[in-house]
């Protein structure tokens, strides 16, 4: 384990997002089964390892969005983790190049804000079977 000064992880990627939302949990799934070579960890905001392997993040505003933390401690927040995430994913490898482009990053943005603002809504049910309105 690294030291509170470090912000670098470990061997490979780190995805951090919110456990506590259905919605997060359901993409963090689809992401999981489509990471079949294992190239990321995957870390709930909640879990109190987060603090001291990454203290970067212990400003963070979680609701903008899940944050992708690179093995050089560099942090990307919300469309540009999910980006970072789909470049190492073969499933997305034909169509991520269009990221970069400046309509379609923008776009790609404010279709995560919008998201991240109503993923609560957005979930089907919570973890305990409720209807999530």
């Amino acid at each position: 384990m690294k030291t509170s000064e470090s912000v670098v992880a470990d061997e490979k990627p780190v995805v951090v997002f919110d456990g506590e939302c259905p919605f997060c949990i359901q993409q963090i799934e689809r992401f999981k089964r489509l990471d079949s070579n294992n190239q990321l960890e995957y870390v709930p905001r909640q879990n109190p390892d987060i603090a001291i392997r990454f203290p970067i993040l212990n400003q963070s505003n979680f609701d903008t969005g899940m944050r992708f933390v690179r093995t050089d401690g560099s942090v990307q927040v919300g469309a540009d983790a999910v980006y970072e995430i789909c470049k190492l994913l073969p499933a997305f490898r034909a169509v991520v190049w269009l990221y970069p482009l400046p309509i379609i990053k923008q776009i790609s943005r404010a279709v995560y804000a919008c998201i991240s603002a109503n993923r609560k809504r957005l979930a089907r049910k919570c973890d305990s079977g409720c209807k999530i309105k």
